[in-house]
């Protein structure tokens, strides 16, 4: 089954899915994790599968990450615990199948994880 981390207020999260359903025929498990935020576990997994860093996964645009982390040092772990608090901070749309994941921007990277 293939998950889509989602945040429908989001228009490039919106295309990613209609990609999926439209050009695909694919209807994924939707999780929208501003409602069920993931905790830092998940997001330590998810990081894993998507072969990223913390920060190659944050919203640098979110106001939350220009006030509270843009040039200042913090570790990995301090990063995915502030993603954890904040999901806003984290970028999206995310499509996760098994054990491989990748942020679907522009939609057409969706294909690398199909």
């Amino acid at each position: 089954m293939i998950m889509y981390l989602h945040n429908p207020r989001c228009s490039k999260s919106r295309q990613g899915l209609e990609y999926l359903k439209e050009q695909k025929g694919i209807t994924p498990m939707i999780v929208k994790y501003l409602d069920t935020p993931l905790n830092a576990s998940e997001i330590s997994q998810l990081l894993k599968k998507l072969g990223i860093k913390p920060d190659e996964l944050m919203r640098k645009n979110e106001d939350y990450y220009k006030k509270e982390i843009k040039g200042k040092d913090f570790s990995d772990e301090e990063l995915i615990h502030a993603m954890a608090e904040n999901p806003k901070l984290i970028e999206r749309p995310i499509v996760i199948n098994g054990d491989k994941a990748v942020i679907g921007r522009p939609a057409e990277k969706i294909d690398e994880v199909l």
